[in-house]
């Protein structure tokens, strides 16, 4: 089994190798760790503040994964995103 069997069906937050950041219902993975995101929405930080882009239904592979966690929903909706900023991070070298 997996370790991100018990993340199925709850609202994630989940960080990839080029600093993206993505908040979804995680549908369903497979042996390879590759995700589908239902309901997902890109959020780019700034120094501004943050930008939502929604993506709808995302697939996300699991080689380009880096962190993935359970975002507390009602936290999250109470938390005005527009007002967060971050500096942005720097271009990822190989």
């Amino acid at each position: 089994m997996s370790l991100i069997q018990p993340f199925i069906n709850q609202k994630v937050l989940v960080v990839t190798m080029d600093g993206r950041v993505y908040v979804g219902t995680l549908l369903g993975t497979d042996h390879s760790s590759n995700m589908i995101l239902d309901k997902c929405e890109e959020r780019v930080f700034s120094t501004t503040g943050t930008e939502i882009s929604p993506l709808g239904v995302y697939v996300i592979r699991g080689d380009n994964l880096v962190t993935i966690g359970i975002l507390d929903p009602e936290l999250d909706e109470q938390t005005d995103l527009a007002t967060v900023q971050a500096d942005p991070l720097p271009e990822l070298r190989y």
